[in-house]
């Protein structure tokens, strides 16, 4: 399977599951660049594969897009991998940086200012996996297409 350009470093594989990969330098520009390409990513999704997105999997994907890959530009030198793919029912979100310290989240302090990342992540995904992958680490969420409260009336499994 060849991986189809998409632009600004952006790779796709076709045909199969929806997925696709950028390779983010690091700069100020990145976490913002991130959240396009999981939007761009999610509207895809429901346009060209016909699977339903609810309304809070667009917000929360982008979320948490925006919080690995900030924690990833805050605390790794160089560059961040983000990849997206659709898995069953779940969106699948993948931060690669080149730090193998792995990140714990802290117990909860309402007076402390920042540092929530991890713990909002948590918070918000059907899964949370963390492993090293030298010479870094690999930070993967999952969050479901659906809302938990949806009747069930749309599949968002691919036929």
């Amino acid at each position: 399977m060849e991986p189809v350009p998409l632009g600004e470093g952006r790779m796709a594989s076709r045909p199969g599951r929806p997925h696709v990969s950028a390779a983010l330098d690091g700069d100020g520009t990145c976490i913002a660049t991130a959240r396009g390409i999981a939007g761009d990513f999610l509207e895809q999704v429901q346009s060209e594969h016909g699977l339903t997105v609810s309304p809070r999997a667009m917000d929360v994907t982008r979320l948490v897009v925006s919080e690995l890959v900030t924690n990833a530009r805050k605390y790794a030198p160089g560059p961040v991998l983000l990849e997206l793919g659709v898995i069953g029912e779940l969106v699948e979100v993948a931060v690669w940086d080149s730090d193998p310290v792995l990140p714990v989240a802290r117990a909860a302090d309402p007076g402390r200012v920042g540092q929530h990342g991890l713990e909002i992540v948590m918070a918000v995904s059907h899964s949370l996996e963390v492993r090293q992958e030298p010479p870094g680490k690999r930070v993967t969420a999952r969050i479901a297409l659906l809302d938990p409260s949806d009747d069930g009336g749309t599949d968002s499994r691919p036929s």
